[in-house]
């Protein structure tokens, strides 16, 4: 179960015994995505129900404090490097490289960040307001299987993590994933299947803007998942 480890030590700030892991172990890891994405949801789901016993406001600042600090703001770093090379490349293919390998954040990405921020704190209050906060549990779940997809539908940008998961990515496993949440969904929330057609937009907007996929765009990917989940829950209610 080495490769679960990995998926979990990756994704989350989940304390957990270290594990001689190497580059086939963590691109295995990318199979166990969405089981670290049901543990987040888990996280954040009873951080709003902590909160929303006195205010859905308090509820949704924090299950949004425990989205971002369980995951140590890993996608959100994604988001904000992807915004950066939207705004800053604009036809000008060859400076994707250069915008993604700067470690400074522009203000494009700056923006993206207090966008997705505010917008996952206005939905989840709303959520709460509505009393539908245990769907949170199915939304980090299909986010985070969205890099299997990606991973299968796009090549990599660069040598990296693009490279290192497609070792392990398979079809059988993401047909396999899709159709477990497609099926709690139905039982659950039927709307919020909609929410499927995000992946292969992503991978779509990826392949025309950028060419391949890389780490931050799997970050990004996940965060506007995670987003298009949320506002279809709120508006289904």
């Amino acid at each position: 179960m080495k490769p679960l480890v990995v998926a979990l030590q990756f994704m989350t700030r989940l304390p957990l015994p270290e594990v001689a892991a190497g580059e086939k172990d963590f691109g295995r890891a990318i199979r166990w995505f969405p089981v670290a994405g049901a543990v987040v949801g888990a996280v954040v789901w009873a951080a709003a129900m902590a909160g929303a016993t006195r205010d859905p406001a308090l509820g949704a600042l924090l299950a949004l404090v425990a989205w971002v600090g369980f995951t140590g703001a890993l996608h959100l770093d994604g988001l904000g490097d992807m915004a950066d090379v939207a705004g800053a490349t604009h036809a000008d293919h060859a400076r994707v490289s250069a915008v993604l390998a700067d470690p400074h954040i522009g203000s494009f990405g700056v923006v993206a960040i207090a966008l997705q921020l505010l917008a996952k704190f206005v939905l989840l209050q709303c959520l709460l307001e509505n009393g539908s906060a245990h769907w949170l549990l199915l939304i980090p779940v299909l986010a985070r299987t969205g890099p299997l997809a990606w991973t299968l539908l796009l090549p990599p940008l660069h040598d990296g993590l693009g490279t290192m998961f497609q070792q392990g990515a398979r079809w059988s496993v993401l047909v396999l994933w899709l159709v477990t949440w497609s099926g709690a969904a139905a039982m659950m929330c039927p709307p919020l299947i909609l929410a499927l057609v995000a992946l292969p937009l992503w991978a779509l907007w990826l392949r025309k803007r950028i060419g391949g996929i890389s780490g931050d765009g799997h970050g990004a990917g996940i965060e506007l998942v995670e987003t298009t989940g949320l506002l279809v829950l709120v508006l289904a209610r």
